[in-house]
């Protein structure tokens, strides 16, 4: 008894050891790896949208609505950002988006987007139909790596009303 009590608390003297000497190194996890969301909080969200009508929708004079478009607006809210609009084909936000020029992509994107190489994809946040009928899971895109900005977007659409 005496031994087991010994160990538990040799493991329990390393744990902390660890936790205090990652708190010292101001050690945050989730981590992004190019201060995504660091650098919106406060500051602006940029934001790639394409058009796919009713979740996205841009006028002809550039302004954007639909319900991503104000579920985005809410979230940048949240953090303290603006939105900046850069509209697009999903391809182009694609690539815009790998090389870091935007943080979020909306558009009606699915789960089974074929983007997964170049966006990093939200948990489903609503289910919706499509116009052929099927049910599809809707998400939006982070950049890879940006693991902080894609929890923080996660947790701020598990919060919002389902479709």
């Amino acid at each position: 008894m005496t031994r087991r009590w010994a160990q538990r608390a040799v493991i329990a003297l390393l744990a902390s050891v660890v936790l205090v000497i990652g708190a010292g190194c101001g050690a945050q996890y989730p981590r992004d790896t190019h201060g995504s969301l660091r650098a919106a909080t406060g500051g602006s969200l940029r934001v790639g949208v394409s058009a796919n009508p009713p979740w996205t929708e841009v006028g002809a004079d550039g302004e954007v609505g639909g319900s991503e478009a104000r579920l985005v607006e809410s979230y940048a809210a949240s953090i303290g950002a603006t939105v900046r609009w850069r509209v697009g084909a999903e391809s182009v936000l694609a690539e815009e988006i790998d090389e870091g020029q935007l943080d979020v992509v909306i558009g009606g994107l699915t789960a089974s987007s074929p983007w997964t190489e170049k966006m990093a994809f939200t948990r489903p946040y609503a289910t919706a139909q499509s116009p052929n009928g099927d049910s599809v899971k809707l998400v939006m895109a982070t950049r890879p790596g940006e693991n902080a900005l894609l929890i923080s977007l996660e947790r701020f659409l598990a919060h919002q009303d389902r479709r």
